[in-house]
């Protein structure tokens, strides 16, 4: 009986840095993304910061010859800035917003305005259910002290659980995007430990692009130079994850990634480089289907949610700080309130009316401690939410840990 045949699947990632108005030369870097995409016909496309609906329309509307299919993602006050362009019908979507997504305060930041999440659509590729996700986790602001890194590790674990719980019934799953996390990262190797989902560009047989598959180059004009400082060569933070049920063999034949400038051009397509993996895959015969999803410990697992569950207690210390300060500036504001209210009512009880307490005085400190009463409340409703789900996420991989000490005793 003659095997099966392959199927070769291209995946394409970008972070597009399209703030409008902000992010330089936009327009026409759009153009020039919609080119390339059309020249090149990927089988399906992943962007990030793509934070105007009328960006993606552009897009949209370039392609729709080549890319019959797409859905942009809206989550958050300004986006998820994701969306995704396949050749295949989309048969299915779904959006899942991650539980923490920064500071509302941080507003230079503004990733809890974008709503960061995790897109999943599935398309029939010739037979083969695939489940293809998509994602952009926080940034990392700063290496040596990196306040979000809780943050990070939340999102990297539900990003997990997300894909092992919604993944059971796919014969293949992609993972692409912006994980903003270098390969070694606690986050990255929780991810991959946790969902099994293999690197394309360490497993690629064949690879053509930047060094060591960086996707964030000092020769990139757009380039964030501090970001860049302790790595000259440059930072691996973009990637394309993969990996196939028991009933099918996948490969990375291919890698590519953009190296600086366009061709042709004298600027890049974005600040990021862009991934692009092409993929084999093939159905093995005489896999009984009981047995696909079948997920077998892995120690190194132990190890690492250990070491997570470490930074999100640090986490949960640090965010408990916070709310002890705002709620103690909640009270104080508080009392402040009601010494004026003491001060406005004295005058109208005492024979002495004549010498109250200023007007103008009285009504500014009465905003004063107004906006401090206000302000410091809601940072102790803030950081109270984040104090409890960095604990839910702490007893659920404390619970992990249970179970699979339990499964590698056995």
């Amino acid at each position: 009986m003659a095997s099966p045949l392959a199927v070769r699947f291209r995946v394409f990632t970008l972070n597009c840095w399209g703030i409008r108005y902000l992010s330089k030369c936009c327009r026409e870097r759009y153009e020039m993304i919609a080119k390339l995409l059309c020249d090149e016909t990927y089988d399906v496309v992943l962007l990030q910061e793509v934070w105007s609906e009328q960006d993606y329309h552009f897009l949209k509307n370039e392609m729709i010859n080549t890319y019959s299919s797409s859905q942009y993602f809206r989550s958050g006050a300004i986006g998820s800035g994701l969306c995704i362009f396949s050749r295949y019908k989309i048969i299915d979507s779904f959006l899942y917003r991650y539980s923490l997504n920064g500071y509302p305060y941080k507003v230079q930041h503004g990733d809890w305005f974008g709503g960061k999440s995790v897109a999943l659509v599935i398309v029939n590729i010739q037979g083969i259910m695939a489940h293809v996700y998509l994602t952009h986790l926080h940034a990392e602001y700063c290496r040596e002290n990196d306040d979000y890194l809780p943050h990070r590790l939340l999102q990297a674990w539900e990003l997990a659980q997300f894909i092992r719980h919604t993944s059971k019934t796919a014969d293949l799953v992609i993972l692409g995007g912006d994980l903003n996390m270098h390969p070694a990262d606690l986050g990255n190797r929780l991810l991959q430990i946790s969902t099994g989902l293999k690197d394309s560009f360490l497993e690629a047989e064949k690879f053509e692009g930047s060094e060591g598959g960086c996707t964030l180059l000092s020769q990139n004009c757009f380039a964030s130079t501090s970001d860049l400082q302790s790595f000259p060569l440059g930072i691996r933070i973009d990637y394309i994850l993969y990996k196939a049920s028991e009933g099918f063999r996948v490969r990375c034949e291919h890698l590519t990634t953009t190296s600086g400038t366009a061709p042709g051009k004298s600027i890049p397509y974005s600040d990021h480089e862009a991934v692009c993996a092409t993929l084999q895959i093939q159905r093995e015969e005489g896999v009984a289907g009981s047995k696909r999803h079948v997920e077998e410990p892995d120690p190194l697992l132990v190890d690492v949610l250990n070491e997570a569950r470490t930074e999100v207690k640090v986490g949960i210390h640090a965010a408990e700080r916070v709310r002890y300060s705002s709620g103690r500036m909640t009270i104080l504001g508080f009392i402040l309130l009601l010494l004026e209210v003491a001060i406005a009512v004295i005058p109208f009880a005492s024979a002495m009316a004549e010498h109250s307490f200023p007007k103008v005085s009285f009504y500014f400190l009465g905003f004063v401690a107004f906006g401090v009463v206000l302000i410091a409340g809601i940072l102790y409703v803030f950081h109270t939410i984040e104090v409890k789900i960095l604990q839910g996420t702490e007893d659920q991989m404390r619970n992990a840990i249970q179970a699979l000490q339990e499964r590698l005793e056995c």
